[in-house]
């Protein structure tokens, strides 16, 4: 275990808000790690993708590389062509 891993797991234990933000920033990035995986596996580039979306592609890749984080309406048009789509569960 590395020492961010040893940090967020002590941070999480003493900081209700920490752990919060944590598991929402590991939510989002699993969902990009989806979109990614699913455009590498249909042989597509962030190019072409974006041309799908209807975006440019600079906005695709800094919301790959985690710089940004999309809106709702944005995700969605990244996922849509991808056949990829969000499902909302009760926890």
């Amino acid at each position: 275990m590395d020492d961010w891993e040893k940090y967020k797991i002590e941070a999480a234990k003493n900081d209700p808000f920490a752990k919060r933000v944590f598991e929402l920033a590991e939510i989002q990035a699993n969902i990009i790690k989806a979109v990614i995986a699913k455009r590498n596996s249909e042989n597509l580039s962030q190019r072409d993708l974006a041309k799908l979306c209807g975006i440019p592609q600079s906005t695709l890749a800094r919301i790959e590389r985690g710089v940004v984080v999309p809106n709702l309406d944005t995700l969605l048009k990244v996922m849509h062509p991808l056949g990829l789509s969000l499902k909302i569960v009760s926890e």
